[in-house]
This record gives structure tokens, C-alpha cells and sequence, in this order.
């Protein structure tokens, strides 16, 4: 049952991508925001998403916020067939001085799920020649999670490492060949460390942090904004200094970030995270 389940799931974004893919890039993503907009505020998903924004950001409009994320979650998914296209010629790619000067060292840079996330690696593995293999969870069906691989591995040359046993043993031989790793360190991990974040504790994984200061690599913060439609803006910023600082100060570094980030652009931000605990949030 559940492998039928997974072919039709499949079959479907095939379908979908195919559609998207023999429109202009430009059209695919309008279309995917339209629908993202008149039905994904109607979802039960978007009670938890609303409830995150109320908490997160009380004095803004939460109705535009969460009608704003749909949109934006809609376009990423159409861009998909496109981001190829997307990353080399729809991307601004401001601070690659900051990657060059770690291009023959190991690094680890971490972004959020913001604007289209996927954009970020393969804009600078495109425009820069700069490596990224991303740290990514793969959907629980297998046959969805080849279909996205497609979309984001540039025929190969970036190879993203599922969250795994052996996923940990590829990340340590990577950093230790000096190679470069992405890390999306907005999700919740239940084992993980407590982190102020919007004034409320979220349980978050240490692990970028680990690495980096066992690595002795820098920690590079990469800002990833839609700024009109299907146009990106891919900040790359100075990276943080990891020698020497503690994990607690590291983790208010970088959370201090994604805040800064998130409220630059609140609509971009994928609210429908569980990233607090539902009894810190209030009701």
C-alpha cells in the first residue's frame, strides 16, 4: 500500500514539474504562487503557521505573513525544473569574497529556509565554482526524493548528503578533504540544545557548530532573499569566528542572524516549521 502510495505521489510531481518545466521560469513560478496562495491558507497545516507567527512577530500582519509564505512556498516548488536557469541568471550573489577566501580550506555555511533555498549552492557552484554539498532530510518516499535530487544536483557535481548514519560518516570525510557543507539550521532536532529564538527556547542541533570548531573551518552565514518573482539575492556574509568562542555564544550568533533575517522578510520564512514546543507558545 505504502509503495503505491509513493508511486502516485511520484508520478504526480513528475506530471507537475513537467508542466512547469515547458513554461518560462517566470510563468512557473507565478503559477505555483497563485496556487499556493488560494490553497495552502486554507490547510490545517496553516493553524500551527499562524500560530508561530502570532508568537514570533505579534505587532505584524499575520494574515499577510501567512498568505505571503503560501506564495512563496508555491513558487519554490514550481521553480524546481528551473533552478538551474534560476541560480546561474536570476541571482544576485553579493560577498563571493568571503567564499573565495575559504575556497581551499574546508567550510561550513548555514542559511534558513528562506526565499528559495535551494537557490544557494547551486548559484555558487554556478557563478563562483564553489562546491556546497548540502545537509539535507530526505522525504520519507524515496521515488519523490530522486525527482528533487535531479532538480538540485546539477547533474552530479553537487552531491547532498542525506541525514543518516552514513550521511555523518560522509560529512567527516568531506570536511576532513577540506571540501565545503551546507547546513539549513532553522528546523527543530528534539535532541538537540535549547536556543533562544523569537524569545522562546527552540530545540536546535549543535552539530554545524561541533564541526566547525573540530574542523577548525569557518562558519559562513549565506542570506537568501526572493526579491521580485522568480529573482533571487544570495548575500554571503563575513564569516564567524568559531576558535576560542563557546557553543552557547555560537548559537546566539547565528540565531541572532536568522531573526534578523526573518524579519527582514517575514512572508519568505517557512512558518509551518514545528519550531517551538507548543506549550512555550502562547494561545
Amino acid at each position: 500500500m505504502k509503495n503505491a502510495r509513493y508511486t502516485l505521489e511520484a508520478l504526480f510531481i513528475l506530471i507537475l514539474f513537467g508542466l512547469f518545466k515547458v513554461m518560462p521560469a517566470s510563468w512557473a513560478s507565478a503559477i505555483g504562487g497563485f496556487f499556493g496562495r488560494a490553497i495552502g491558507p486554507h490547510l490545517a497545516a496553516s493553524r500551527k503557521a499562524l500560530r508561530n507567527i502570532q508568537n514570533a512577530l505579534p505587532e505584524e500582519n499575520h494574515q499577510d505573513i501567512l498568505i505571503g509564505m503560501w506564495d512563496n512556498l508555491g513558487r519554490t516548488f514550481a521553480e524546481y525544473p528551473h533552478l538551474k536557469t534560476l541560480a546561474k541568471n536570476h541571482t544576485q550573489l553579493v560577498g563571493v569574497e568571503h567564499l573565495q577566501a575559504s575556497k581551499d580550506s574546508a567550510s561550513i555555511i548555514f542559511a534558513a529556509h528562506l526565499g528559495n533555498w535551494e537557490i544557494c549552492p547551486l548559484a555558487a557552484a554556478l557563478q563562483e565554482n564553489y562546491i556546497t554539498h548540502s545537509i539535507y532530510r530526505a522525504p520519507n518516499n524515496p521515488l519523490a526524493d530522486k525527482l528533487l535530487m535531479k532538480c538540485r544536483n546539477l547533474g552530479g557535481l553537487l552531491q547532498p548528503i542525506p541525514k543518516s548514519k552514513s550521511g555523518t560518516r560522509q560529512i567527516v570525510k568531506r570536511l576532513s578533504n577540506k571540501e565545503h557543507l551546507g547546513f539549513l539550521i532553522d528546523q527543530k532536532y528534539n535532541e538537540g540544545v535549547p536556543v533562544d529564538f523569537f524569545h522562546a527556547p527552540a530545540m536546535t542541533s549543535p552539530a554545524y557548530i561541533q564541526l566547525a570548531q573540530k574542523f577548525d573551518c569557518p562558519l559562513i552565514p549565506a542570506q537568501i532573499e526572493r526579491v521580485k518573482g522568480a529573482s533571487f539575492k544570495v548575500t554571503i556574509h563575513p564569516p564567524l569566528r568559531t576558535k576560542g568562542v563557546s557553543e552557547a555564544e555560537l548559537f546566539a550568533q547565528t540565531h541572532h542572524l536568522l531573526e534578523d533575517w526573518i524579519k527582514q522578510r517575514p512572508a519568505q520564512w517557512l512558518w509551518l516549521h514545528r519550531r517551538w514546543d507548543s506549550a512555550q507558545l502562547k494561545d
